[in-house]
């Protein structure tokens, strides 16, 4: 039987070496080795049967596919290294025997939820950008919102690469220091602190507290949880239907 040919860099990703971005700046980078010979071919195709070295490493083996919850503290890099040797997510995992890589980001102030994980494929899908997959903040802001915030906020507001997707905004606190939920279906660059300040409240503080199902119950800042498999599967599941059916809420809803 003829065997299935993939992608190097979704092999890499495959093996829990990195992720599939982080696969392709390697290949590029000419880190990459298949069968002893060195690739920096985008789109080079490989087997199941080929020896992968990424950087003298060999990964022959699949290694266990695992996923952690990971409270991210304030002032913590969301990446694998820093060259400024500022404190990376990855500090907090030096005891798990896994090369792991954060999957999607926080920004160095935002504390919250945060998936840490060796399987390429599961950050592929969380960070893919049709993936649309829920993710709630509490948000802490200057100034008291008016209804034409809220509007803005849950209906778009155009930044300058484009107009958000419609967002779901929850008051808790609304007076000289408001405080609100608010739930995005996508992933931009520091999108909510810049959607805030393109309404004239600037973000005082921000915390991720929920990725789809994934709450921070249980966990103290700095803290984290291995994911059971079931829930593995099931945030891909979610990731692939959020794909497939390509839905956002439409708000639209009306000032009074």
């Amino acid at each position: 039987m003829e065997k299935k040919m993939i992608r190097l860099q979704k092999a890499i990703a495959n093996k829990g070496i990195s992720s599939r971005r982080a696969a392709e700046t390697l290949i590029k980078e000419g880190k990459v080795k298949v069968n002893g010979t060195l690739v920096t071919t985008m789109g080079y195709l490989v087997n199941e049967d080929d020896l992968i070295e990424v950087e003298g490493l060999k990964e022959k083996e699949k290694k266990e596919k695992v996923a952690y919850l990971f409270y991210k503290p304030e002032k913590v890099m969301t990446t694998v290294h820093d060259d400024r040797n500022r404190k990376t997510v990855l500090d907090y995992f030096q005891n798990e025997p896994y090369r792991l890589f954060p999957a999607g980001r926080l920004d160095y102030l935002t504390i919250g939820a945060l998936i840490i994980t060796n399987d390429g494929e599961l950050s592929h899908l969380l960070t893919h950008p049709s993936s649309h997959l829920e993710k709630t903040y509490e948000v802490k802001v200057r100034g008291t919102l008016s209804k034409d915030d809220i509007y803005q906020l849950e209906n778009g507001i155009l930044l300058e690469d484009g107009l958000t997707s419609p967002a779901k905004v929850k008051i808790i606190q609304n007076k000289e220091h408001s405080i609100f939920y608010l739930t995005i279906y996508e992933g931009r660059n520091r999108q909510i602190r810049r959607m805030c300040e393109a309404i004239h409240h600037p973000v005082l503080s921000l915390k991720r507290i929920s990725i789809a199902f994934l709450t921070l119950d249980g966990l103290k800042v700095g803290s984290y949880r291995k994911l059971s498999q079931d829930e593995i599967e099931l945030l891909k599941k979610n990731c692939i239907e959020k794909k497939k059916t390509n839905i956002i809420p439409n708000y639209k809803k009306k000032l009074k």
